[in-house]
């Protein structure tokens, strides 16, 4: 069932991907997903060395032996990241599938493929999908204007950039930006894609590595309840609506200039809110989504019941015709 150019070059049992996400996309998230039937993703810069994400892989080597990938995201920040080195960290570690985010990473294709590395890049224009695929990348991961983290500046909805993507690219594509039920399943491979990429779906899971006051906040969010920051750098991201963010948004508003702002862009307040559940105490990046999670089941839960309602959709569905 549901059987796609996704399940069969990844080998896993369902075209469901889980989003890299920073401090969340660890090895009890991710081997969960993975054991479950989908492609569970890594956030390599989570961990601050390379040797801590070696050890991070070994780890959840032990936890599954399902295939898994490693997301390596490519954006400004304030401490310069060593790139190469994390790269060569994947590479001697055997992982196969990496996600590619953010800046172009054609300096690092040759590299990735000369180790028959398969590479995934989240994109969220067509211009830049196009270049992904130009640069030598296997699938792009388009990613509408719902999603959390960073949308891009064009605002295009994945209903929008799926087909257009389909239409333009010789690559798979992977759905990204508000999906996380079973009918925005049925909807992303009617819309071409070979599968879909949740990222805030699986942060409110029973093995998601976060605080539970986070999940209850989450779990009782709207649709309403994300905000755009970060618009006056041009690097726009999308996080919930808590005191923090507005407070990120009141400054942009008032023309902080990046050196003002950066104390409160900090990661580290981000990290610091998930462990220890202080839901107002930094930014959490959040999609729209959020307005139809109304449980905290296990991955495989999750999983399971996206295939099953998936298929009754369809079937459903056909007594149209």
């Amino acid at each position: 069932m549901f059987k796609t150019q996704f399940t069969k070059d990844f080998g896993v049992e369902f075209p469901i991907m889980q989003g890299g996400m920073m401090w969340i996309s660890k090895k009890e998230l991710v081997s969960a997903v993975s054991n479950a039937g989908g492609l569970g993703i890594l956030s390599a810069l989570t961990f601050e060395t390379p040797d801590k994400l070696a050890n991070e892989i070994e780890q959840t080597k032990k936890l599954t032996n399902k295939p898994f990938g490693v997301n390596l995201t490519f954006l400004p920040t304030l401490k310069p990241v060593n790139y190469d080195t994390y790269i060569e960290i994947v590479i001697q570690s055997g992982i196969k599938i990496v996600e590619t985010a953010g800046a172009n990473p054609a300096n690092y294709i040759e590299k990735l493929k000369n180790n028959n590395v398969k590479i995934i890049h989240k994109c969220t224009s067509i211009r830049h999908a196009l270049k992904a695929q130009s640069i030598g990348c296997d699938y792009v991961s388009i990613d509408g204007f719902e999603c959390a983290g960073h949308p891009g500046e064009d605002d295009v909805t994945s209903l929008i950039l799926i087909p257009r993507a389909k239409d333009e690219l010789n690559i798979p594509v992977i759905a990204s930006g508000g999906f996380g039920d079973a009918r925005g399943f049925v909807a992303a491979l009617s819309l071409g894609a070979c599968a879909v990429n949740m990222g805030t779906r699986f942060m409110v899971t029973q093995e998601a590595p976060l605080h539970e006051n986070i999940k209850q906040a989450l779990l009782k969010a709207k649709e309403t309840d994300t905000v755009l920051l970060e618009r006056s750098l041009k690097n726009t991201l999308r996080a919930f609506k808590n005191t923090h963010a507005l407070k990120v948004l009141e400054l942009e508003r008032q023309d902080a200039n990046l050196e003002k702002l950066a104390p409160y862009l900090s990661g580290l307040n981000g990290k610091k809110m998930l462990e220890e559940g202080l839901i107002d105490n930094g930014l959490l990046a959040c999609g729209q989504v959020i307005g139809l999670i109304n449980d905290i089941p296990t991955t495989k839960e999750l999983i399971l019941n996206i295939i099953d309602q998936a298929k009754s959709i369809i079937q459903n569905q056909a007594r149209l015709i």
